[in-house]
């Protein structure tokens, strides 16, 4: 007799099946299919559409979307590493706070959040008023690519903070004490201990940021004015404005593939630590 628990997952499966499996057949689909007339219903097999991505143009937007990708991910580590120490050494009480804090700007719209940077890197913004008083005159940092690295990272920084911190703050305060009492200074402690394992949050993190880093297309567009286009732009011209469809879902493929080969290495380079937590070294 199946239990409970087996008998709620259906709706689950459901969803999975109408919502992720069905909707990613038909991408792979289109993928393979070529319209040269775009008529309706008239489709040849093909492979002309991953062929087509190969051009160096569009290879150049592949490239640029993980740069930028990687310098937001290591950005938001490095700002959310020790945010995470701090907080944990914080009383209960203060860290739900700081957590709340972070997380109060997500409850806001995503393109509301995207326009008041727009608002603040213009030339008559805030930041360029104060630059102002600095010395610095008639300084815009929005359409830049710096706006739209800066744009990733405050979006995207609390799925960086939220697992760093998890990670840290199930880290065994004795085990600290312990490799301290060994004669361990707060550098080896940290090399050795602390960080291989709050590994699995940096990993998750990392992983978090990443992926709709590289993917995003709303950023580029609003900070970066349309100069720097991204491989998620490019995605959504096919399919909003050129209407191609068959390219967009080859091209949809190809990143959905890259980003699927990263978590596979990550998942290798740390083994069941993200299940389990990490080791120490």
């Amino acid at each position: 007799m199946k239990s409970f628990k087996e008998y709620i997952a259906y709706p689950y499966g459901l969803w999975m099946l109408i919502f992720i499996a069905v909707p990613l057949l038909v991408v792979v689909w289109f993928s393979f299919l070529s319209n040269p007339d775009f008529k309706a219903g008239v489709y040849t097999f093909t492979w002309d559409n991953y062929q087509e991505f190969m051009n160096p143009v569009y290879l150049e937007l592949l490239y640029r979307s993980f740069l930028y990708a990687v310098i937001a991910t290591l950005i938001c580590f490095i700002i959310a590493y020790p945010l995470g120490n701090l907080i944990v050494s914080l009383p209960a009480h203060r860290q739900n706070l700081m957590i709340v804090l972070m997380i109060i700007p997500m409850w806001v719209n995503f393109l509301l959040r995207t326009y008041a940077w727009m608002v603040l890197l213009s030339g008559s913004g805030l930041i360029a008023q104060f630059l102002g008083l600095l010395g610095f005159k008639d300084v815009s940092l929005l359409y830049t690519q710096s706006a739209v690295i800066l744009g990733m990272v405050y979006n995207f920084f609390p799925y960086m903070l939220l697992p760093i911190y998890t990670s840290l703050k199930k880290i065994d305060p004795d085990l600290l004490r312990a490799a301290t009492d060994l004669g361990a200074n707060h550098f080896q402690m940290f090399l050795k201990v602390k960080f291989p394992l709050s590994l699995p949050g940096i990993v998750s993190g990392s992983m978090m940021v990443f992926m709709p880093a590289v993917s995003t297309f709303v950023i580029s567009n609003l900070l970066g004015g349309g100069k720097y286009m991204l491989i998620g732009n490019l995605i959504e011209q096919q399919f909003l404005t050129l209407n191609n469809w068959n390219f967009g879902s080859a091209i949809s493929m190809v990143l959905m593939t890259i980003i699927f080969l990263v978590l596979g290495i990550a998942r290798l380079i740390t083994g069941k630590e993200l299940d389990t937590g990490g080791q120490l070294l």
